[in-house]
């Protein structure tokens, strides 16, 4: 049975967007396996308080600004991670950006599709790019990618949408390719989690709530597991697929059931 506190002991990783939410789940639950960890963000603050929170458990971890957008960024993050730590064995790409958007589908300017595309799509291919012949000679090197339900059914937000869509493709590609190489590449779908995008709306949780088959929307926790599973040797032999993890949001039509059952009932 795997020792699940010494999982990464000895590994080198790098989380992007890990200064809140997700990333930051992600950043800590590696860390308390084992890893040495690299908490990126473009927000300096938000990076050390997180790295900072796990050193002060005793924990590896150093902080440092990425941003994914810029390549050189990327490039500086990823020469830091394999001086730091002697080698990068895992790449969690967290860093997105959803744009709000208009009252039509025709008033989106193409600036926010493209800086979605760019930052959440864009950022995970120059990510992998840097990473790729680090997690090479690594030996067992694994890149997750933190997509979302919205690429899978209609949730809303076009262009954020269409980004989530295309890492999906883009795991199952680069998985192929970076194979031959000891390298898997696996994407971790979340439904509705509790962060801080969520902030000051409770109400809105509470409504989606009943959507879950499970009985709640998801924590952070519930997807750092999910991705401390797919870089850990316990999936050695999983690369290419997508995990979803959303409570049973995907599977089970609650609306619809709800509905019917309602009817059934009204005809009684």
């Amino acid at each position: 049975m795997t020792d699940l506190t010494h999982r990464f002991t000895g590994h080198g990783a790098l989380v992007t967007g890990a200064g809140r939410g997700i990333g930051a789940a992600v950043a800590r639950r590696l860390a308390q396996e084992g890893a040495q960890v690299l908490v990126t963000d473009r927000d300096a603050p938000e990076a050390e308080r997180t790295a900072a929170s796990l050193r002060h458990q005793g924990l590896a971890a150093e902080a440092l600004v990425c941003d994914v957008a810029d390549r050189t960024s990327v490039e500086a993050a990823v020469s830091h991670a394999v001086t730091a730590f002697g080698s990068l064995d895992v790449l969690v790409n967290c860093a997105a950006h959803c744009s709000p958007e208009g009252p039509a589908f025709e008033d989106d300017p193409d600036e926010s599709w493209l800086r979605d595309l760019d930052i959440t799509l864009g950022g995970v291919r120059r990510c992998c790019q840097a990473a790729l012949p680090h997690l090479a000679a690594s030996g067992h090197g694994a890149v997750v990618s933190i997509g979302s339900v919205n690429g899978l059914q209609d949730f809303g937000n076009h262009a954020y949408s269409a980004a989530k869509a295309g890492l999906g493709s883009l795991t199952r590609t680069l998985a192929g390719q970076a194979a031959a190489r000891g390298v898997r590449v696996n994407l971790v779908a979340p439904g509705t989690v509790r962060t801080s995008a969520w902030e000051g709306r409770d109400d809105d949780l509470d409504a989606v709530r009943d959507c879950y088959p499970l009985g709640r929307v998801g924590e952070p926790e519930d997807i750092a597991a999910a991705v401390a599973f797919l870089s850990s040797r316990d999936a050695a032999w999983i690369t290419g697929t997508t995990l979803v993890v959303d409570g049973g949001l995907t599977t089970v039509h609650t609306g619809f059931r709800t509905a019917l059952d309602r009817s059934r009932t009204g005809r009684r």
